[in-house]
């Protein structure tokens, strides 16, 4: 049986112009943009690498916080795990999505 996330269509939809991937890890499945990371998804749960800014301002909303892949282990650093109520609303979910994987991309160029 494969393992596929309850949110993992969505997610896979939302970041289609970032020619995505997805693989398993911890438990969990990245979800990659060329060869960098920027979402990680576990059960329902969706966490995306964000900018410093970003992820300030993602802190800010109600409901989301730090991503951990499992109870035991320290917070994926730079990912927020993002609340119900923007995963459930495809518009505001797409333009965090748009960020994270923008973020990641021009990390790549900036090496």
């Amino acid at each position: 049986m494969v393992y596929r996330p309850l949110r993992y269509e969505q997610m896979m939809k939302a970041a289609e112009a970032y020619d995505v991937r997805a693989r398993r890890m911890f438990g969990g499945m990245g979800v990659y943009t060329g060869e960098r990371m920027f979402a990680f998804l576990i059960g329902e749960e969706i966490g995306l690498k964000l900018s410093p800014e970003d992820f300030d301002e993602a802190m800010l909303l109600p409901g989301a916080g730090p991503l951990h892949p499992d109870a035991e282990s320290e917070p994926m650093r730079e990912y927020v795990n993002m609340p119900k109520h923007v995963l459930d609303n495809i518009e505001l979910f797409v333009m965090w999505v748009e960020r994270s994987a923008g973020y990641v991309r021009k990390k790549a160029l900036l090496g």
